[in-house]
């Protein structure tokens, strides 16, 4: 079959490069799955670079982790009726491919109401959102805010806090990117480049505060988001647009009693209990079936075309993420 592989780490455009590999078997519990489409993610690129928290095996390790698909063949113990479905999974490796192999306790069958391109980016982002949410100290009535409010996480967030009664600010960075989320029909949104945003913020919150805020950028907005938070408010790192060290004030975060963690999606997703899971993935399909949760993509490419998905992928202000189409 052919794949998309890489034999070291590096920039994904340099190293990546369709290649003829050998068609995988699933083993005991496991499916084959022909792949519809499967996106490109953020840490599917930091992956390939070699500074995730995964690193897959080298010389010919095939990129992707989430996809949509076709159920072709299965291995033993798993109940060949289920051969034909389609169905979304995330959390796997090597989906950048014709086929790949996935456990079958893992797949999530999909609604015909539920799109493809929705379909294939269902879970690892809009789970890692849900997953964060339901951390989160911020309930019902509450204020959150969030940085790179444009970012798929960031647009699922707003769904997600409405469908739950909590309030959000959204911060971006460009005029650009709060013109897409205001057309979008998503309020609260300010530009952090313009000069008086931390005054309009805490107009828009109240005096009291935020009871989280959630970080994906770094830098010196991390300090301000703490000016912004509650007395034993939280700060949740989620993510880091710039590569820039979170600044902080030793004052602020005394005083408020301000806590900081980090948020890993993939470990909070393995260490979550398996009806707690089911209910947060049940929320999701609800939410997608009737149209409330709605995730646009970046366009499609072929495999062929990976030097061009990669480069389609960096592109700044895309509407959404770019995919791969075997």
């Amino acid at each position: 079959m052919r794949a998309i592989i890489h034999d070291t780490f590096g920039e994904p455009a340099d190293v990546l490069k369709p290649a003829d590999v050998e068609l995988p078997v699933p083993a005991a519990g496991e499916l084959l799955i022909k792949t519809t489409l499967s996106p490109i993610h953020n840490h599917d690129l930091w992956t390939i670079r070699g500074n995730y928290g995964y690193k897959p095996e080298l010389p010919g390790a095939i990129g992707g982790s989430e996809a949509v698909g076709v159920i072709d063949a299965v291995g033993e113990g798993v109940d060949d009726a289920m051969i034909g479905q389609r169905v979304a999974i995330a959390g796997v490796h090597g989906t950048w491919a014709e086929y790949f192999v996935a456990p079958a306790s893992g797949v999530l069958p999909l609604p015909d109401v539920i799109s493809d391109s929705l379909g294939a980016q269902l879970i690892a982002m809009p789970f890692s959102a849900i997953s964060l949410l339901e951390t989160l100290k911020a309930t019902k009535g509450d204020w959150i805010i969030q940085t790179a409010a444009n970012g798929a996480v960031g647009k699922i967030m707003a769904v997600l806090a409405k469908a739950r009664g909590i309030n959000l600010l959204n911060l971006v960075r460009r005029p650009q990117a709060a013109q897409e989320l205001t057309d979008m029909g998503i309020e609260n949104v300010l530009v952090t480049t313009d000069a008086n945003w931390k005054e309009t913020a805490r107009t828009i919150i109240g005096t009291s505060g935020a009871v989280s805020a959630i970080d994906s950028v770094g830098g010196d907005l991390a300090n301000d988001l703490t000016d912004l938070l509650a007395v034993d408010g939280e700060l949740v790192v989620f993510g880091t647009a710039t590569g820039a060290p979170l600044t902080l004030s030793s004052g602020t975060l005394i005083m408020k009693h301000i806590a900081v963690k980090g948020f890993w999606g993939a470990r909070v997703s393995a260490e979550l209990p398996v009806e707690d899971r089911q209910r947060l993935i049940g929320e999701l399909v609800t939410l997608a079936s009737t149209g409330e949760l709605t995730l646009a993509d970046g366009g499609a490419f072929g495999l062929e075309a990976v030097t061009d998905a990669m480069q389609a992928a960096l592109k700044p202000g895309r509407k959404g993420k770019v995919m791969m189409k075997p």
